[in-house]
């Protein structure tokens, strides 16, 4: 296995929840939101300081310019920017990114996938995790971070952890929906639970071939997008006719509740997914009357 970590930045979102500030030609993840960074050079930031590591971004057609010229801004040279001509979910995504990083490579790289419009306020927390991860990936493992859950929140699903595994992980007993608030309540008190972070760690072919046992249906649509692939300038076009074919599926409904590989590292470094203007006041600076602002 190799010890490559090929960084794979979701950067497809709409983000409609942080409307009017976030709009489809100019999702969150191209904003200033928090710091002085966009939310994609953020993430580019954290995964710097990753030993090894090289970096892909998926991302629609119509923003591919706004995620090249962000890069060169923060100085960070992409591995290739993946176009998706529809948006098809997190599964499909993370096979054209699998897909190519198995391409020209002499062992499977280990794909760090992540989103672009997330906050980690601890890197070196996440840096850590990481490290765990790798080892539990290198072994053929499916790993999803946990976040250690800091309040009854209903807005994310959850990860029940099931029995330990060596150097901190954890097996994965089931994946639950959003809870209403009692629920909620209960998966703080038992301590066995983790938001569902929405982050992974697997080597490529470990995820294709899991995939391709679980939803043969998005392997091949992906499979069949990805030969027919151009390339241009760094950017990378699948075919759009076969990439509109493939279902419309989530990596936890297709691979991670199916699959035997799957173990959770817990997470702890400040973790939102800034999904609404409320996660923006959890996480800002509040002043003497509990408000939250930047800017004029």
């Amino acid at each position: 296995m190799s010890s490559l970590v090929k960084a794979v930045v979701m950067a497809g979102g709409s983000g409609s929840r942080l409307w009017p500030a976030s709009r489809g030609l100019f999702p969150k993840q191209f904003l200033q939101l928090v710091g002085k960074e966009t939310m994609l050079q953020s993430t580019l930031a954290r995964i710097s300081g990753i030993e090894n590591s090289e970096v892909s971004v998926i991302c629609n057609e119509e923003h591919r310019f706004i995620v090249s010229q962000q890069a060169h801004e923060a100085k960070f040279e992409l591995g290739s920017i993946i176009l998706e001509p529809v948006g098809r979910n997190t599964a499909p995504a993370i096979a054209l990114a699998a897909f190519d990083a198995l391409e020209g490579s002499g062992e499977a790289p280990l794909l760090l996938v992540m989103a672009a419009d997330h906050v980690i306020e601890n890197v070196a927390e996440f840096h850590a995790a990481v490290a765990v991860a790798k080892q539990q990936a290198a072994a053929g493992k499916i790993v999803t971070f946990g976040i250690v859950p800091e309040s009854p929140h209903t807005g994310y699903g959850y990860i029940q952890r099931g029995e330990t595994t060596d150097n901190g992980a954890y097996g994965v007993s089931r994946f639950v929906e959003k809870p209403d608030i009692e629920t909620a309540k209960g998966y703080l008190d038992n301590g066995g639970y983790y938001w569902n972070s929405g982050m992974f760690l697997v080597a490529a072919d470990v995820y294709l071939s899991e995939l391709k046992a679980h939803r043969p249906d998005i392997y091949e649509a992906c499979e069949k997008a990805y030969a027919s692939k151009t390339k241009d300038v760094g950017f990378v076009r699948v075919d759009e006719d076969a990439f509109a074919a493939c279902p419309d599926e989530s990596i936890d409904y297709a691979v991670m509740e199916k699959t035997d590989k799957a173990v959770v590292v817990p997470l702890s470094a400040g973790w939102s997914d800034v999904g609404a203007w409320s996660s923006l006041w959890d996480i800002g600076e509040k002043d003497e009357a509990g408000n939250v602002s930047t800017g004029d």
